[in-house]
């Protein structure tokens, strides 16, 4: 398809916005790591609170909801709306907790938490580890699928998707750091979301959907309506794959960006960028509204429409006969249907896929660099290297994450699959990072065993796949054994290992103050004078994570009963969910805020 001149002039304005706001953020960031990286650590909650529901609104998502839609139904979003349940945890248990470390980022926690040549060990390779490889698969995850809709909406080989689209974040994102993603992300979101509303406004408008209530009605998408699945109709493997794994396993075992048990990433970033606890708190609130209850809809909408234009894989395929078959699956869907826009509204919709993919890839970016230069360069290589240093090696960084992200993204296929594998590798390591922060005994060896563990039975089971598709179990069972066998493994070690020294475990406990009873041994034996004063408000955080989660959901099912035309459960849906905005309110005046 090719663009008319009133799209590409849409595009080319949102371009120049972006570059002028990156260079003008780049005034004040080459102060210092703090400055690049960090925001000099006085920014707003809406603004790192939009800054990442702008993050998680990567091209993928679009791509990755439609395909779940046409594959699972809409229950089939169980598979990630269950990370609200960490979400929520992270922003009552853990944020304060984090804004209080004061670290730079959330691998230099490992130094601050353990002690000796394990934990600088494990900082190390965490960094190499989360900073560069896992950060370049998730990138290469978001450009893949700027891939697809670069060859569907534009006609465009992969090479020149990738060369433009990451050439254009490059350029803002190693100028204006982190407030320069930040202040970008905010112009990205409200172009994303007006482009993904519009575009699903008139999709559903097409003459062979219908309409809204026509669509809903029709038997290509009556059937995955339902927002909880039906046991007689769901199959068993569907049911624990997308449902019952996700709400009883996945959100407490499993390590996925965005979405970290105790919190990770770029979260901890803004996190940690922030004035105070108070606004800590308050952007990963925000976050949480924003990702699950606001925006999944206009995509679920344009699923729906892609199931009566395209009901097959082979209807896609056939309507797509240039594009290379690999990348032909469930999840070309969403950019197939973004091709039948018209004029002005597709370079709306195309601009908005491009700021989408942006706010995405300069966040990994930075975030990334910000890990290679603060637990690789000053921690091993340079500790004595000055700011200005320290910028140029985080801009260095950058550029060399994105071309890895890239390259690796012309070598995959869909986004579901790279979703589990991303689950499978993590599997089994999330209650290890909620537990350290309450549990004095966790010590630096039970982490490395975690990861061994965990990334061990996901490579197996990768190298199964690749041997023997027909046999390998299906991917709930490869989870169960994965977090199985992660969790025996690590609570194993943190009982046969010695535990972190006193010192350091005192030191900690005086400046994160966690309370709980997990940190008796510890406080009970330190001098009374020194001892912090525990919070005392742990059971008020459990119930603003209780509510929080109800009044989120809630409103997820509010807004999708509503569309569906079904007013009066529509309705009782948004009552629960004032309700439970009303008890996180209440809660949030009794927390204890540093």
């Amino acid at each position: 398809m090719q663009l008319t001149l009133l799209d590409w002039g849409i595009v080319v304005v949102a371009f120049a916005v972006y570059l002028a706001v990156g260079l003008w953020a780049g005034r004040t960031a080459g102060g210092g790591y703090d400055d690049y990286f960090l925001g000099g650590r006085g920014q707003p909650w809406w603004l790192l609170g939009t800054s990442m529901v702008a993050t998680t609104f990567a091209t993928d998502t679009p791509n990755l909801v439609a395909g779940i839609v046409r594959e699972y139904g809409v229950f089939g979003n169980w598979l990630w709306w269950a990370f609200l349940l960490s979400g929520s945890v992270t922003t009552f248990f853990f944020a304060r907790l984090w804004r209080r470390s004061g670290v730079r980022t959330d691998v230099e926690f490992y130094e601050l938490r353990y002690s000796g040549a394990p934990a600088a060990w494990l900082r190390g390779f965490r960094a190499a580890y989360l900073g560069v490889l896992f950060n370049v698969l998730i990138m290469a995850n978001v450009t893949l699928a700027a891939i697809k809709i670069g060859g569907v909406l534009l006609g465009l080989s992969p090479l020149v998707t990738v060369a433009t689209a990451a050439g254009i974040t490059l350029a803002y994102s190693m100028v204006g750091g982190l407030t320069g993603v930040l202040l970008t992300d905010l112009v990205q979101f409200a172009v994303a979301m007006v482009g993904s509303a519009a575009a699903a406004a008139y999709l559903v408008a097409l003459p062979e959907v219908g309409g809204l209530a026509a669509l809903v009605a029709r038997a290509e998408v009556a059937p995955r309506l339902a927002l909880l699945p039906d046991p007689a109709v769901v199959s068993f493997d569907a049911l624990l794959t997308a449902f019952l794994l996700p709400l009883a396993v996945q959100w407490w075992s499993s390590y996925y960006p965005g979405s970290e048990p105790g919190g990770g990433g770029y979260v901890v970033q803004r996190i940690l960028a922030a004035r105070d606890e108070r606004h800590a708190v308050a952007a990963t609130l925000l976050f949480n509204v924003m990702h699950y209850a606001v925006r999944p809809w206009p995509w679920i909408l344009v699923g729906f429409a892609s199931l009566v234009v395209f009901p097959t894989l082979e209807s896609l395929r056939q309507a797509h006969p240039g594009m290379d078959p690999q990348f032909v699956q469930h999840d070309l869907a969403y950019p197939a249907m973004l091709a039948r826009l018209p004029p002005g509204l597709l370079g709306l919709v195309v601009t908005s896929l491009i700021a989408a993919y942006m706010s995405t890839i300069s966040t990994q970016m930075n975030w990334g660099s910000s890990i290679v230069v603060n637990d690789l360069y000053l921690r091993f290589i340079d500790p004595q290297a000055g700011p200005a240093r320290q910028v140029f090696v985080g801009r260095l960084a950058t550029a060399a994450l994105l071309v890895l992200g890239c390259g690796l993204a012309l070598q995959m296929r869909d986004a579901l699959s790279t979703f589990q594998l991303v689950m499978q590798v993590g599997a089994g390591t999330g209650l290890l990072f909620m537990v350290r922060w309450f549990w004095w005994r966790i010590n630096a060896a039970a982490e490395i065993a975690a990861m061994v563990v965990s990334f061990g039975v996901a490579a197996a089971f990768f190298a199964w796949q690749q041997c023997d598709p027909a046999a390998v179990p299906p991917v709930w069972q490869q989870m169960l054994v994965g977090v199985a066998a992660t969790t025996f493994a690590w609570l194993a070690v943190t009982f046969l290992a010695p535990a972190t020294d006193a010192a350091t475990l005192e030191a900690f406990v005086a400046r994160v103050r966690p309370g709980g009873p997990g940190w008796r041994a510890v406080t009970d034996r330190m001098p009374a004078g020194s001892r912090p004063a525990a919070d005392g408000d742990l059971w008020t955080a459990l119930v603003a994570t209780l509510s929080s989660t109800i009044a989120t959901w809630a409103t997820l099912f509010a807004v999708g009963l509503l569309l569906y035309g079904q007013i009066a459960a529509g309705g009782a849906a948004a009552i629960v969910a004032v309700a439970g905005g009303l008890v996180v309110r209440s809660c949030w005046n009794r927390l204890t805020f540093h």
